[in-house]
């Protein structure tokens, strides 16, 4: 009877590491979806995935860590000798080697780089410096190029030599250049099968639209949103080309940065925290947010002590307190979802403060006014009482205006003054709605106390 521990996917990658045996840990792999293969392969501990990672084929291993996430990625080749790493990391594709070496200690980096082929070195390295979310950072320089005055029969030639080498997406299509290297067009590979092997490209090409390599994320997604195009070239400030940016890549930019931004805003530094990272990282990036945040809850809940009298005078407000607070709070993370989205897609910039505050604050009205009338409406018919009906109602109303105008505008004042939006709008807008939801209704209250015993 087999062990019962080999029915777990990552019991079944060390018994077979440990074996030796490649060709069956290959076969293994291969059986197995790539997400449960990442959540096999993280499963185990750093010297089990090292001898996995040595048992494969280096092509193999690098199609197993360009589908774990870079910063656990960058932790397993870490953990390597820099000469197997540099075997593995030579086969990635050029934008995976980026952001893999951009994750990894200095050091460590530069000891991979040395083991590497040297052009490949050179090439990460170039790449490397870009940012991730700007066009150098997400090309990949695997793709076929050709002078003007190549011929058709030339290129197919070339084509053939360097197949291997190419992602099957990108052998349909070959790109033109001047002497000068700068981009002039594209040509689809079997416009070249079916042209007489004579021909120059330059006859066969068209005319190739092309992206700088500082070109933001926002600006790629508008350009890929308007054009069914699956890529497009990437150039210099002189116009040479570089690189491509694939579609696929910017999508997948996108969806990465929303999910960063998602958990920043819960308080998650660094926005890529899995629980397979050390309970000592995950600790400190969660207790930083939340040390600030017990402060700000402090300075809100002092807002009641002010006004004990009056609260312990009218219990019932009471109830009403946490549903005014929430309810504003939504609304409120509303408009910091939306000015965040804009922010992302690059359609506000962060001096739009007023043109922003002027949109929300309509919306927060209306919104204001029809839940204030709901709640009160629900606080008169539960104790009889209009004067509490109009004390948490108009407090609802205006507090989910101070929330929306919170929302949406200071997202854009913490990008302007170069703090991530996405860590600091969610404390900030919290401990104001509380505070300014406490207040409105316990002073209401106040004024109106006679009215309420």
């Amino acid at each position: 009877m087999a062990n019962e521990t080999e029915t777990y996917p990552w019991e079944r990658m060390r018994s077979l590491a440990d074996s030796g045996d490649g060709a069956s840990l290959e076969t293994y792999l291969s059986s197995l979806e790539p997400r449960e293969a990442v959540r096999a392969i993280l499963r185990l501990e750093p010297d089990a995935q090292a001898k996995v990672l040595t048992t494969l084929s280096p092509a193999e291993a690098a199609d197993l860590i360009e589908d774990v996430p870079d910063e656990q990625a960058a932790d397993i080749i870490e953990n390597m000798q820099p000469k197997d790493a540099a075997e593995i990391v030579n086969e990635m594709m050029s934008d995976e080697q980026a952001d893999l070496l951009a994750e990894l200690k200095e050091d460590n980096a530069q000891a991979i780089l040395e083991e590497m082929e040297v052009e490949e070195a050179e090439e990460a390295r170039e790449l490397a410096r870009y940012a991730d979310d700007v066009a150098g950072g997400l090309m990949i320089t695997e793709f076929f190029k050709f002078h003007e005055g190549v011929t058709a029969g030339e290129a197919l030639d070339k084509i053939n030599e360097m197949a291997e080498d190419i992602d099957e997406h990108f052998k349909r299509y070959a790109y033109v250049v001047s002497p000068l290297d700068r981009v002039v067009g594209v040509i689809q590979v079997r416009d070249l099968v079916l042209s007489p092997r004579y021909k120059p490209v330059a006859d066969v090409m068209v005319p190739s639209l092309f992206v700088t390599d500082e070109t933001p994320l926002s600006e790629l997604k508008s350009f890929f949103d308007a054009r069914p195009f699956a890529a497009v070239p990437v150039v210099d400030r002189r116009g040479r080309l570089l690189g491509i940016v694939r579609q696929s890549a910017v999508q997948t930019a996108l969806s990465e940065q929303a999910e960063r931004d998602m958990l920043r805003m819960q308080g998650i530094v660094g926005g890529d925290e899995i629980r397979d990272l050390p309970t000592v990282t995950r600790f400190r990036r969660r207790i930083s947010w939340l040390s600030v945040n017990i402060l700000l809850n402090i300075a809100a809940a002092s807002v009641i002590a002010l006004y004990i009298d009056t609260l312990s005078a009218v219990i019932a407000l009471a109830v009403f307190l946490p549903i005014i607070s929430d309810m504003s709070g939504c609304s409120g993370n509303q408009a910091v979802a939306v000015s965040m989205r804009e922010l992302t897609l690059g359609i506000v910039k962060p001096f739009e403060v007023f043109r922003v505050w002027l949109k929300e604050i309509s919306v927060g009205a209306l919104n204001g006014l029809t839940l204030g009338i709901l709640l009160g409406g629900v606080a008169w018919a539960w104790k009889g009482n209009p004067a509490l009906g109009l004390v948490v109602g108009g407090a609802l109303a205006l507090n989910t205006m101070v929330a929306v105008s919170i929302g949406g505008t200071v997202p854009l004042l913490l990008k302007r003054f170069g703090v991530d939006p996405a860590v600091a709008s969610g404390p900030i807008l919290t401990t104001v709605t509380d505070i300014c939801g406490f207040f409105l209704v316990l002073s209401f209250a106040t004024l109106m106390l006679a009215h309420l015993t």
